[in-house]
């Protein structure tokens, strides 16, 4: 059932816009694991997402406190997750990683690998890779949800 949408972007700015848009066709409660080597992009992105949810402040990386959620003006909540510097995918139990699951926001998850086992199958996963021209976008719809926001990707605008 899973499908996939490529995209190249050239650029920090193109990164944060696409972030916007891709933000502004997800609904909470949504799974998104972002997967890349160190300094792919994966953070930008999600401060392209947090914007389209309203936020205006800045997005740094929760790499030492694992989450950093955000409460945003529309009533929405979002979790951005940093797991690389798990030691051990039980460690997201002491955090109450299933509470955050079940509260039905957007939960933006850095490095979900290092908690494998842990997480249910994501709506979507997104890969970026460094190319030549920029970074490499490969996102895939896993449920429905996810099918979804990649059909509302393929329109033009």
């Amino acid at each position: 059932m899973s499908q996939t949408v490529v995209k190249v972007l050239s650029g920090e700015q193109a990164m944060v816009e696409f972030g916007r848009r891709f933000g502004e066709s997800i609904a909470a409660p949504i799974l998104i694991f972002l997967k890349g080597d160190l300094g792919a992009g994966k953070t930008t992105l999600c401060r392209g997402i947090l914007g389209a949810f309203g936020h205006k402040g800045p997005v740094k990386s929760p790499t030492y406190t694992l989450v950093e959620p955000y409460q945003l003006g529309c009533g929405g909540l979002v979790y951005h997750f940093d797991l690389y510097r798990l030691g051990d995918p039980e460690e997201l139990e002491f955090i109450g990683i299933r509470d955050y699951l079940a509260e039905g926001g957007c939960c933006l998850v850095e490095w979900p690998e290092r908690g494998a086992g842990m997480f249910p199958l994501p709506d979507l996963e997104i890969v970026i890779t460094a190319v030549e021209d920029g970074r490499r976008l490969s996102i895939t719809g896993n449920t429905s949800k996810g099918t979804t926001v990649l059909a509302s990707l393929s329109e033009p605008g």
